[in-house]
């Protein structure tokens, strides 16, 4: 079997981001022949413009759709985080690290369910501060929302140029 497609099999049929050494496992594959299926899968998807792209972030991979066709495909796959929860996951990840204290303050007591969902989906981090949490997002936060990038400041300047591109 071709590695490209060895790897292509498993990334479309994990559910979360994987690192190499899991595509090697997964596979059979050697650390170069999963780097090098990667590579080829990556330039196949460019070079015949599929709405699918391989996602690097935090040093794992994905498969997801490329965001100019994520309002196509969304409409057939039920979100995860509940569309009340997602003004509170785009305010911890722009301004994080922020107290659950003072999102409730912005936002509303619904901040607290909110928060309670995130968690539970694993996008979130909270740590005990005081009489409040502290809240900021982890690794699976990005892949959930296809954002290479992990750092507040990179997390915040994709935040920005999305909403750029929505105009």
């Amino acid at each position: 079997m071709e590695p490209k497609a060895l790897v292509e099999a498993v990334l479309f049929a994990s559910h979360e981001g994987l690192r190499p050494v899991d595509l090697s496992k997964a596979t059979g594959l050697g650390d170069k022949e999963v780097r090098e299926g990667l590579r080829k899968l990556q330039a196949d998807y460019q070079k015949r413009g599929s709405a699918l792209k391989v996602l690097r972030s935090s040093g794992r991979y994905s498969i997801c759709l490329r965001d100019e066709y994520l309002p196509y495909g969304q409409q057939f796959s039920p979100p995860d985080v509940p569309p009340s929860a997602l003004r509170t996951a785009a305010m911890i990840a722009y301004h994080q690290p922020v107290e659950q204290s003072e999102l409730c303050r912005s936002l509303g007591s619904r901040v607290y369910d909110d928060v309670r969902k995130l968690r539970e989906l694993g996008l979130i981090d909270a740590r005990k501060k005081g009489q409040t949490l502290e809240l900021r997002t982890n690794r699976r936060f990005s892949e959930h929302f296809g954002i290479d990038a992990r750092s507040r400041e990179d997390i915040k300047r994709w935040m920005d140029s999305a909403k750029e591109r929505q105009g």
